[in-house]
């Protein structure tokens, strides 16, 4: 299938639209718990639009995206965020702690992160899809880097869900074949899974949006909804009260409820998902993005638009670097559609072409579903490979090979053994030797010595996995954080791969 660049762009516009509609229309709803009565905007009209950080972060992954193409990846995004996010909140600040302590992606979204399973990286999917349209093995790996920095399990599954279906209603119309594309990126025994199980289910069974709701905050209680709690109602004795932070799986639910009830319909879509309170800027806004791009900006009603206009207003943008080292985030919706319908091309490659007339074609792919059939690979199957590998990774490649060295946790204690695990791609079709030096303190141990070879098989179809495992062992520990290094150099080759890695000494 192949769709012109004008439509292209066009969807585009209006995703962006979407997520601007959206998130002006739930923003007084947010942190909320109850149902609502929404029907048009209920803020002072007079200010437009309000500022949002489910969209100003995307600006910031686009100056990334801009200056590093396809190569953007989670250590990028971490250095991007220490850069030029300011918002110190929640798993945001966590994460900006943690990578300032030395801790890399995924262990900076998963050390001691109570919000590791919240909102905060779901709602920042639509870069992702808007530069792989038509094709979401590409866009969830990218939201696989991002989610990363921040957050770990279900807030990770949450983005990867989001960004495929995205990605895929850029080729496909049917909500609930959406649906089922969004889940098989996803594990099916996650909660987000359920919970859009859930979903489907009420609405198959005529239940109300209502009672989905209440099912949905039955399920997988969320603390987000009683940031300000009920407002002029009675509280649901019914709905239990949630763990911190634990908000990504009933929040997906509520905007697969809106994308069911809503019928396909713009206006009654954000509406439900605004209406159902919780995290209603961000169900809202992403909804009107998988909206937008599904129809485009004809289905947007002029209603939405005459308030806020082209307008983005950032909350969570250092605006006081210097912007021009580096690019400067977009101001309005027109420029950011130009942007990211310029940048796309690098993203799509051999999915990008021009017809005879010398206009511009992607090529969407037939094949949307994420299957177990597709050869596991560390950079582009994150499903069964990159993200299963270990709850911390710390994954590097350069022109030779793909390497992630896994590890448990990083506590360490003296005398206590840790095991490393080393799992290597080779990226070039000939038997490779390398040759690994570990850089430790001077009393620790690992097994094999500090200096060993490891040899690597050429490739074959779709590429030899080489899996070898080390056992440390730390000597005294007389410091509270302990940065160390794994060097790979491959015999008669010049390139090296550097893994740094940080363990904590917690007492």
């Amino acid at each position: 299938m192949k769709m012109d660049i004008r439509i292209y762009r066009d969807r585009v516009r209006a995703c962006w639209l979407g997520k601007n509609i959206g998130g002006t229309l739930g923003a007084p709803f947010e942190g909320t718990r109850g149902v609502f009565p929404v029907t048009y905007y209920t803020h002072d009209l007079s200010v437009g639009v309000l500022p949002n950080d489910d969209l100003d972060l995307q600006l910031v992954w686009l100056m990334a995206a801009e200056n590093y193409g396809a190569r953007v990846n989670a250590e990028v995004l971490g250095e991007y965020w220490l850069s030029f996010v300011c918002a110190d909140w929640s798993e945001y600040g966590v994460a900006k702690g943690n990578l300032r302590f030395g801790l890399t992606p995924p262990v900076s979204g998963r050390y001691q992160n109570p919000y590791a399973n919240s909102n905060g990286c779901f709602i920042r999917s639509e870069i992702w899809a808007c530069l792989a349209p038509g094709h979401p093995e590409l866009a969830v790996r990218y939201a696989f880097e991002d989610a990363i920095v921040d957050h770990a399990d279900e807030g990770v599954y949450a983005e990867m869900f989001c960004a495929a279906v995205e990605s895929a209603a850029f080729a496909e119309t049917d909500r609930l074949k959406l649906i089922d594309i969004g889940l098989s990126y996803i594990p099916a025994s996650c909660v987000v899974a359920d919970c859009i199980r859930l979903a489907l289910e009420c609405h198959r069974n005529g239940e109300s949006w209502q009672t989905a709701r209440k099912k949905l905050l039955q399920r997988a209680p969320s603390q987000f909804g009683l940031a300000k709690g009920y407002v002029n109602a009675e509280p649901e004795e019914d709905i239990p009260e949630g763990e911190l932070g634990f908000d990504a799986p009933c929040n997906i639910g509520l905007l697969v409820v809106g994308l069911l009830y809503g019928k396909g319909d713009f206006s009654d879509s954000i509406c439900i998902a605004a209406s159902c309170g919780e995290d209603a800027d961000c169900t809202a806004g992403t909804l009107g993005s998988i909206l937008g791009i599904l129809g485009g900006t004809g289905s947007i009603n002029p209603k939405w638009l005459t308030p806020i206009g082209d307008e983005i207003k950032t909350a969570t943008i250092d605006c006081t670097k210097g912007y021009e080292l580096w690019t400067r985030p977009a101001t309005t919706v027109t420029e950011l559609t130009d942007r990211v319908t310029r940048l796309m091309p690098s993203f799509m490659l051999e999915h990008y072409s021009f017809d005879e007339e010398g206009r511009a074609q992607l090529h969407l792919s037939d094949d949307l579903f994420d299957s177990n059939e597709r050869i596991s690979h560390l950079r582009y199957a994150p499903r069964r490979n990159r993200y299963v590998l270990s709850p911390m990774v710390i994954r590097r490649e350069n022109i030779l090979a793909e390497v992630g060295l896994a590890f448990d946790d990083i506590a360490v204690s003296e005398g206590k053994e840790k095991t490393l695990t080393l799992k290597i791609r080779n990226r070039v079709p000939l038997r490779q030797w390398l040759n690994l030096r570990w850089h430790l303190p001077e009393d620790w141990q690992i097994t094999s010595g500090r200096e060993s070879s490891l040899p690597i098989s050429h490739m074959d179809a779709g590429g030899v996995l080489c899996e070898k495992r080390f056992t440390l062992t730390p000597g005294r520990l007389d410091r509270g954080k302990y940065e160390l290094l794994l060097e790979i150099s491959s015999e008669g080759r010049m390139s090296r791969l550097y893994i740094p890695f940080v363990f904590v000494n917690e007492g």
